[in-house]
């Protein structure tokens, strides 16, 4: 959504109150039915000049059906009324996000839009055979249109699986290579609409990737794309620069919807895009041209009619604030895709298991309730704790050249990305003065640290001894995550989702981090305080998983042993007994107890006397029973519960032998 509006209180009477544009509903909603051509037509303007930045309004126009009112006009007997209905459904998909768009498909949009795919083909047939005999007008016409109606394909696209199936029986990869074929002999602005929608469609939907594999000659084309050089542009000032970034975000679409593009072509482009903009700069920049923009407010009243539509009506400051929020956009879009890549980059090798044998058989965990510390089964039990410990990370892996490398040379810049500005998580008492630009903020300091998280995931799941011996940078990184931190604060609550959001996503960056430098690392009180309090609070299970995770690691610093106290309390109250069951779900519980194993898998270490003198091992043997059920309830019908049932059984396992493991020492 570019313009968020979660903050808003639900219905139209809270919407009316919020919004300083209410009395120009209805006669807009009136003219939109003239006889009046012209009045129909003004309306369809007016629609796009009312909802810019501004959600409360929109919602309004929602309420009066809005959405039916433009589709209608898309059949409409004049071109005109057509081409700027279709601008504004553009527009509000844009600023209105899934629920909009969700209303559009539901309000059978797709009829008349897939109507006009081979009209645009057509047109754009006859303009390449003979560029001459079009008009200037003409042409940005056509263009503007096709930039529209793409672009609606492409928001629809991203709505649900029914709008996206609808989509893909159009099959429209022959009409998006179209555009992105004829590119030099186009304007880039339909070009750069067909390839974010071939981007979106491409993006893990089978349909579309065989469709765009079925020709050789649209791969070559992408990959041609994607490795051109900047070209030269013409034009001056903020209009070259606006040009020649839309080329470069081209690129960075191009190789993101290319199947199995190399890394060697993406991390190379990829690496400039996202240290080409200073986000306070920009943040600055935005706050001045929307300060310049209040001062000559533009009016429904005082939109022309009488000439072609220029730029959907803008001032050249509001062309200037949407280019700016077009280079955030593509930086957001560059994260994106190297993320993916940095997911791609080699993962262990542990032995896989097979997937079709029976669910393994219940072991009798009696002896455990009992005591029983003869000889029988000693050996198993190593066996199980040794398997934990390698499934736990501590097995020597080779390590991997890019992670060598490319990886750690990534971090810099990703850090930089994720330090927010005054603009990018307004309080609710403060909104922001351009949410456009406030999204697009916060979506690339979220994407950043989505882009850090499979780093570390990688660097984790892959050690490289180069890495992991610079202890100083895992200390730099793990600080100043904690600043974006610290500035982005815990505010929670309506309009402030994606700042919770940023906390969920690195948190997992701090688990990573504390995996490559395991041992190495210290928090603070506040810090691990933090950590406990966002587990304790939260209820989505996969947040509390990273939470334990990060707790585990940080326990296992030698000389750390107040701090392993503290977090070793808090994991073994997460533990079942004999009268109630986990306060958190099963998943978490898993990871609770796998952590404790690994913490105190080595008697030697200072921090093993918490284990002794807390009494660990006892509280572990009466958890045994609970732990076993807690799995054993595992729901069948739960997504990926089948490997969620095998690692509970596994570690329930390896509990049993930790148990019959530290008996053993009798210490």
């Amino acid at each position: 959504m570019r313009v968020p509006d979660s903050h808003l209180p639900k219905g139209l009477a809270a919407a009316s109150q919020s919004s300083k544009k209410a009395e120009a509903i209805l006669p807009i909603i009136q003219k939109m039915n003239s006889t009046d051509a012209g009045e129909r037509k003004w309306a369809c303007v007016a629609v796009s000049n009312l909802i810019q930045n501004d959600s409360s309004t929109r919602r309004l126009l929602q309420g009066k059906n809005v959405v039916g009112e433009l589709i209608t006009r898309l059949t409409d007997s004049e071109e005109e009324v057509v081409m700027e209905a279709m601008g504004s459904l553009r527009n509000l998909c844009i600023d209105g996000g899934y629920d909009i768009c969700a209303e559009m498909y539901n309000k059978n949009i797709l009829t008349p839009i897939k109507s006009f795919v081979p009209k645009i083909s057509q047109v754009l047939s006859q303009y390449l055979e003979n560029p001459k005999e079009a008009s200037e007008n003409a042409k940005k016409l056509t263009y503007e249109f096709a930039e529209n109606v793409i672009t609606v394909f492409w928001c629809l696209s991203e709505t649900n699986n029914k709008a996206l199936n609808a989509i893909n029986e159009i099959d429209l990869v022959p009409f998006l290579m179209s555009f992105l074929g004829a590119r030099d002999k186009l304007s880039i602005t339909p070009v750069m609409a067909a390839a974010q929608c071939l981007y979106v469609l491409s993006d893990d939907n089978d349909p579309a990737i065989s469709s765009l594999r079925s020709d050789a000659s649209y791969i070559t084309c992408l990959l041609s794309i994607a490795k051109e050089a900047s070209s030269t542009v013409n034009g001056e000032g903020k209009e070259k620069e606006g040009l020649e970034f839309k080329r470069v975000s081209l690129r960075i679409l191009a190789s993101g919807s290319t199947v199995d593009i190399d890394r060697e072509i993406v991390l190379p482009l990829l690496q400039p895009v996202i240290s080409s903009v200073s986000l306070p700069d920009a943040a600055t920049t935005a706050q001045r041209l929307v300060e310049n923009i209040a001062s000559e407010p533009p009016t429904v009243e005082k939109l022309s009619l009488k000439h072609t539509p220029k730029s959907d009506h803008k001032s050249n400051h509001e062309v200037e604030l949407e280019n700016l929020e077009g280079r955030l956009r593509s930086i957001q879009l560059a994260l994106e895709i190297l993320t993916g890549a940095c997911a791609t980059l080699p993962d262990p090798s542990f032995e896989k298991q097979n997937e079709d044998e029976d669910e393994p058989e219940e072991n009798d965990d009696d002896d455990i309730m009992e005591g029983e510390e003869g000889e029988e089964g000693e050996e198993g039990g190593d066996n199980e704790l040794e398997m934990d410990v390698e499934m736990n990370g501590d097995k020597e892996l080779s390590g991997h050249p890019e992670n060598d490398s490319v990886l750690p040379s990534l971090v810099p810049s990703l850090l930089n990305l994720t330090y927010p500005t005054s603009l990018s998580f307004p309080p609710l008492a403060a909104p922001s003065p351009h949410p456009p630009t406030t999204s697009a903020l916060s979506a690339i300091h979220i994407s950043a640290m989505e882009c850090l998280n499979n780093i570390f995931l990688s660097l984790a799941s892959s050690p490289s001894p180069v890495v992991q011996a610079d202890e100083e940078g895992g200390r730099k990184v793990w600080n100043d995550v904690w600043s974006v931190l610290g500035v982005i604060g815990t505010e929670s609550g309506l309009g402030q989702e994606k700042r919770q959001e940023l906390w969920e996503v690195a948190v997992g960056v701090l688990w990573g981090v504390g995996v490559v430098y395991k041992g190495h690392l210290t928090a603070t009180q506040e810090q691990i305080q933090h950590i406990i309090d966002l587990c304790t609070s939260t209820s989505d299970e996969q947040l509390r998983v990273k939470c334990i995770g990060t707790l585990e690691c940080l326990a296992q610093h030698p000389e750390s042993v107040a701090t392993n106290k503290v977090i070793a309390d808090y994991l073994v109250s997460l533990l079942p007994t004999l009268s109630k069951s986990s306060p958190v779900g099963v998943e978490p519980l898993i990871q609770a107890v796998s952590a404790l194993i690994d913490i105190y898998s080595d008697e030697t270490l200072p921090y093993d006397v918490n284990f002794r003198q807390g009494g660990i091992l006892q509280t572990l043997v009466s958890s045994v029973d609970g732990v076993k059920k807690a799995i054993r309830g595992i729901d069948k019908r739960r997504e990926g519960s089948r490997d969620l049932r095998r690692r509970g059984d596994e570690v329930r396992e390896n509990l049993v032998a930790f148990i019959q493991y530290r008996r053993r020492l009798r210490l």
